[in-house]
């Protein structure tokens, strides 16, 4: 007896997404991304009274539940990078070629303004604005560093079906224990120097972090070849 047209359908293999979708899924999907980062940061400012450590653990959920939908929704599209660190890493690795991975920084880029943008438009806040949100000094970037790292490792080990989670966990983790509160990203970092918000970061204080974030990436890509293959999950 031969199964029903739809559920034959379900089982075939799906054909590559053609290169424009990709690049529009990785712009799309850092647009909701910063979104969900900069608007839960504005949200929280407004009704925690102050109360920073309650601002912090709203921005947290927010960004953790948007990165497990945004990595389910576009990962079969373009692999959801939404992040120059990653996409680096896949070039670095060969699973990405030169003019493929330029287009995603480039779509990642644009996608993280336009979603700073978008919570202003949201919010009724100035649409264009700097952030005056100084973030230095050598703690601080030793911990974009390692909440870099940490990131890169998940990506390059962690089985695809539980990515996602796996992604979303240790950047909320690391929201409360790097002192930087874990951009480990630096089209996000890009993005928020254009909101002078709970999430913003100032202009001056980005390229540390960018370099901090580099840092994390090579050491992550030289622990991984030496931790060898990933056994095969179960």
């Amino acid at each position: 007896m031969r199964p029903p047209a739809d559920a034959r359908a379900a089982d075939e293999p799906r054909a590559a997404p053609p290169p424009g979708a990709a690049i529009l899924a990785e712009a799309l999907g850092t647009l909701l991304l910063l979104a969900a980062v900069i608007g839960s940061g504005v949200m929280a400012e407004r009704l925690a009274a102050g109360n920073a450590a309650l601002a912090l653990l709203a921005n947290t959920l927010a960004t953790v539940f948007a990165l497990v939908v945004l990595i389910e929704l576009f990962g079969p599209v373009s692999g959801a990078h939404f992040n120059p660190a990653v996409t680096a890493s896949m070039w670095w690795r060969r699973r990405l070629g030169a003019a493929r991975a330029a287009a995603y920084v480039a779509a990642q880029l644009a996608g993280a303004a336009l979603g700073a943008w978008l919570v202003h438009a949201m919010f009724e806040l100035p649409l264009l604005q700097w952030s005056g949100k100084v973030r230095t000094g050598g703690g601080q970037w030793l911990a974009e560093a390692v909440a870099t790292f940490g990131l890169l490792l998940v990506v390059l080990r962690a089985a695809p079906a539980r990515a996602s989670w796996l992604v979303a966990a240790w950047i909320g983790a690391a929201y409360w224990f790097t002192a930087s509160t874990s951009f480990a990203n630096p089209a996000a970092t890009f993005g928020r120097m254009f909101s002078d918000s709970f999430a913003g970061i100032a202009p001056g204080s980005a390229p540390g972090f960018v370099l901090a974030q580099c840092a994390g990436t090579a050491l992550a890509l030289w622990v991984d070849r030496r931790l060898g293959a990933r056994p095969p999950a179960g």
